[in-house]
């Protein structure tokens, strides 16, 4: 699961209320969860036994997402984006 939304700019705007959100994913059966990196002053708000329930990653733009999300390694994509 990818939390988060990107505007048209490529802005990453950080999730409202992580804990809730972080809920919602364990209820749907997920277990690697990626985050934005402007979220990450909000970990100290999720109860730490639902944090550790989740395989956590942390983007800091929309194709470190999706690489990421992919599960691509970076030195392939690299390779592949600059010969």
């Amino acid at each position: 699961v990818v939390l988060g939304s990107f505007s048209i700019g490529g802005t990453i705007n950080k999730v409202e209320n992580l804990s809730d959100s972080l809920q919602v994913c364990l209820d749907a059966g997920a277990k690697r969860v990626l985050i934005p990196m402007s979220s990450a002053v909000d970990i100290a708000t999720v109860p730490a036994d639902l944090f550790a329930k989740f395989q956590i990653s942390f983007y800091s733009s929309p194709e470190d997402a999706v690489i990421k999300a992919l599960g691509i390694e970076w030195y392939t994509y690299s390779r592949t984006k600059y010969g």
